[in-house]
């Protein structure tokens, strides 16, 4: 007995129990990115670089020992993974804003990071066990539906770029659909824990749910097509119908779900594009980007210096700060990885991509791990997510799909994202160390 337990406790000792170690190569990455851009842009370190060294190495410190504290027994990779996300992150936005004389923008997003790690924080002291939001399942769904439609009602939202996705509330303006969409998740793990049995074996020869078991559901698509024609939004709209389809899908085990998930986003994209100018100029953007007839106008102009700062990379990239990513327009936002694919080449974009693998892959596991239906449905929901969010955005640079214009999750501009992204990440950590309370007890 005793030859067969030695290696399942040698295992044990070998794996990463804190993170601390990977924490630190995070930290050093980061900062290593940072100085190589001011280095490549002018010759020398940025000039406020010990103090961001500081500052970025303190916060995220802060953010490993509230894990410590509140979730000891957490996963060990997604937090320092989000780090080095985040360092890349602010890394080529300074270099971009730099050349492009808005530093101001850069330290804005900055600071955004420091709020999202706060917001970490307070989430793992306040959800000390993720079951409680399972007893608020209509009340999550209303303010989700709310907060997703929100940017429609005069006199709070407006519109930017041919899209209504932002409110301004007269001291802070941002994208309510990142919060719409967590609470939308949270909803959906409730209900479908709830009902999975009725959902997966239905009623009558056909076996199909009853209405009254769909309604909710299909008031989740109903929503989607709401953002896609009132907001203009087809990120959003993809995003949560994904969500929607994949999480029935777990819950049921059914793949007719799949097809109708399918179907009906099919029937929901062409009524958009036969409906919206708005879609049917990002169609056409996607179709004609490299026309020279075309090539010159703005949002064509968008798509072919994306493809044109990939192929000046080619495998390994011009080198941080020493690339020309700045005649791309918005590429501190939609393009931010077309940055990366001129200055890093292929192999770093494959790198960036890949950590987003590692993500998703411990959230999936993380969810395959869970004890209970909410759980394992809250994870898989949240990991889809952010799993979409990155598959949507860099189909669309690569000019696969048309491009929707969702922010690369911790890495592109956008302070709302990376909050909504770092509440995301404290509820995963939440679900893979447990309830928070039992410790303390048993301590």
């Amino acid at each position: 007995m005793s030859a067969v337990t030695a290696p399942a406790h040698a295992l044990e000792r070998r794996r990463p129990r804190n993170g601390l170690g990977l924490l630190f190569v995070a930290v050093v990455a980061s900062l290593i990115a940072y100085a190589l851009q001011g280095m490549g842009l002018h010759g020398q370190l940025p000039s406020n670089f010990a103090l961001y060294a500081v500052g970025f190495a303190v916060a995220s410190a802060g953010g490993w020992l509230a894990i410590r504290l509140t979730a000891p027994s957490a996963d060990p990779v997604l937090y320092p993974v989000a780090v080095l996300l985040g360092g890349l992150g602010l890394a080529m936005l300074y270099r971009l804003m730099d050349e492009r004389g808005s530093v101001n923008i850069a330290r804005d997003q900055a600071a955004w990071l420091a709020i999202g790690l706060l917001c970490f924080v307070v989430t793992l002291v306040v959800i000390g066990d993720i079951r409680r939001l399972d007893a608020f399942t209509y009340t999550i769904g209303l303010a989700g539906i709310v907060l997703l439609l929100l940017p429609i009602f005069p006199g709070v939202g407006y519109e930017i770029n041919g899209a209504r996705l932002w409110v301004n509330l007269g001291v802070v303006q941002f994208q309510p659909a990142e919060f719409g969409r967590l609470l939308i998740v949270i909803f959906l793990a409730s209900y479908l824990s709830q009902r999975r049995e009725l959902l997966a074996a239905g009623v009558g020869r056909l076996g199909l749910p009853r209405p009254k078991d769909l309604g909710p559901l299909l008031l989740a698509w109903g929503m989607s097509l709401a953002v896609l024609f009132l907001e203009r939004d087809m990120g959003a709209s993809l995003l949560l119908f994904g969500v929607f389809v994949v999480m029935i899908w777990v819950a049921t085990g059914r793949a007719s779900y799949l097809v109708l998930g399918l179907v009906l986003f099919a029937v929901g994209a062409y009524l958009g594009w036969l409906t919206s100018p708005h879609i049917q100029e990002r169609v056409a953007y996607w179709v004609h980007a490299l026309e020279p007839a075309h090539v010159q106008a703005l949002g064509y102009g968008q798509l072919a210096q994306g493809w044109f700062a990939f192929s000046s990379g080619g495998m390994v990239g011009t080198g941080l700060g020493l690339g020309s990513p700045t005649l791309i327009p918005y590429v501190g936002s939609d393009f931010i990885l077309a940055a990366f694919g001129e200055e890093l080449g292929m192999i770093g974009v494959a790198a960036v991509l890949l950590l987003y693998l590692v993500l998703i892959g411990r959230g999936l596991r993380i969810g395959v791990d869970s004890q209970d239906a909410f759980g394992k449905l809250l994870a898989v929901g949240l990991t889809t997510v952010i799993g979409l969010q990155v598959f949507v955005i860099a189909a669309g640079v690569l000019r696969l799909i048309p491009l929707t214009g969702v922010p690369l999750p911790l890495v592109s501009y956008g302070g709302t994202s990376r909050i909504a992204t770092f509440v995301i990440l404290a509820l995963l950590i939440r679900a893979s160390a447990g309830p928070w309370y039992r410790e303390r007890k048993a301590a």
